[in-house]
Formats: structure tokens, C-alpha cells, sequence
């Protein structure tokens, strides 16, 4: 029987990056040249992109001329990043809820909804904590998150998304403070089933996160071109704390 979370088994699978293939490679960039601009970080800053998925994010801060590690729980991700590595750029495995170096970072990355997964607070919890402690004294934590107020108030319980000849049926519910999507399809045959489960969490979610690990708010954003956030229109809540 298969024990493993569901985003260890949804991560790791190609058909995660086939559903979500279409996602805006120019509007990722700018959003990272937004971020880089606001935060002022010197050349050759260490970051970290934590959750870092294919490593979209961390191949680009490196030629930005940042030093960056890239993390993720999937090894099916990382086998791919490290095809990237260099002298400048390293990738590994890793549970974001565990210390991964110690005061170390002048900031550190999440991004695109790589949170909240998880059905235990106390987890959430860890996974900021553990953030905290891998900045140096005045490094940032930048936390993209959906913004869960209009996810929720605009949410559509079915529809259907046909990419590389597959049609992938999608239900989405809200259940027990989490926001879930099933996803099923064929392919060659076969039938596949996966879930996504997703914490409805707000900004004073995040608020009490941050206080307890720490970390100050200096700013809510509510899109990639970093608009201030408004709850009921804002499509993304993106929080920049500080160490």
C-alpha cells in the first residue's frame, strides 16, 4: 500500500509538469526582477528557493548573478535541476520543515503556491521556523502564496483541461479548512487519480507565522508586479518578511 503524502507522489510525477506547463516563463522573470528590485540584495547574495519544483526560479536568480540552492521533497525534480548545476548553483532534497543551514541566506524563496500542504499547523509552523533560522540577521523571506479569500469565494467545483492530448477532469471542494482538487485522466489506456490539498490560510495566518518565528511584514503584495494586496481582488498574496 502506498503511504507516501500526496504531494510525494503528485511532485514526483510527470503529469504534474504536463497539467501545469502552460505557466508564464516571461511572468515568473518579471515577478523575480520585481522582487530583486524591491529587496535591494547585493551582487552575489546567497538565496534560497525553497520548494523549487523544475527550478525555474533558481536557474534564473543564478544568472542574475546570485549564489542559489535549490530544494525540493520530489527526486524526480531534483535529478532534473541538477542537469543546471554550477559553481554558482546547487540543488538537493529536502523537507521544508527541517533545517537545512543555519543563518546563512540573505533570502529565501517560496514560491507559487509551495505551501500549506500540509494537515498538521504544527507543520506549517516548522516550515517557517526552519526558514527563519536559515537567514542571516536582516535577510528576507518571500512567501508566494495564493490568495486563499478569493480562491475561496470564487472557486468552480469542475471543469475540465486538455493538454498534450490529455483531458484531465478537475473537482475542487473545500473541506475542513483546505481547499481540495481531483484530478483524474487517461493516458495510453491507463487511469490515473491524483489530489491536491491546499490550507485556506489568510494574511493573519501568515501574520501569527511570521511573529512566532520572528520575522516582521514588511510588505503585502497581492501580484507578481507587486500591487498592494487587497483581499477580495488581489489574485496572489506575496508577503516579505525580514529576519
Amino acid at each position: 500500500m502506498d503511504n507516501k503524502e500526496w504531494y510525494e507522489s503528485w511532485f514526483d510525477s510527470p503529469y504534474y509538469h504536463i497539467l501545469y506547463k502552460n505557466r508564464d516563463g516571461d511572468e515568473a522573470r518579471r515577478f523575480i526582477d520585481h522582487l530583486i528590485n524591491k529587496l535591494e540584495l547585493a551582487p552575489k547574495s546567497r538565496l534560497l528557493d525553497l520548494c523549487c519544483g523544475k527550478g525555474r526560479h533558481s536557474v534564473y536568480l543564478n544568472s542574475l548573478g546570485f549564489t542559489v540552492t535549490g530544494v525540493d521533497l520530489s527526486p524526480q525534480n531534483i535529478r532534473y535541476c541538477k542537469l543546471s548545476e554550477n559553481n554558482t548553483l546547487e540543488f538537493y532534497v529536502h523537507d521544508m520543515r527541517k533545517l537545512f543551514r543555519v543563518n546563512y541566506y540573505d533570502a529565501i524563496f517560496n514560491l507559487f503556491t509551495s505551501f500549506g500542504y500540509f494537515e498538521r499547523e504544527h507543520d506549517n509552523e516548522l516550515s517557517i521556523a526552519a526558514a527563519a533560522k536559515g537567514l542571516k540577521k536582516g535577510g528576507y523571506l518571500v512567501i508566494d502564496f495564493m490568495n486563499a479569500w478569493r480562491a475561496v469565494n470564487d472557486l468552480k467545483p469542475h471543469h475540465n483541461k486538455i493538454v498534450d492530448g490529455i483531458e484531465f477532469h478537475i473537482h475542487k471542494e473545500i473541506k475542513n479548512g483546505f481547499i481540495y482538487k481531483d484530478i483524474t485522466f487517461t493516458d495510453s489506456g491507463s487511469s490515473y487519480s491524483y489530489r491536491e490539498e491546499v490550507k485556506v490560510l489568510l494574511l493573519k495566518d501568515f501574520q501569527r507565522y511570521m511573529k512566532n518565528a520572528g520575522l516582521e511584514i514588511l510588505h503585502t503584495f497581492g501580484s507578481y508586479d507587486l500591487q498592494p494586496y487587497q483581499e477580495q481582488i488581489s489574485n496572489r498574496l506575496i508577503l516579505v518578511a525580514k529576519k
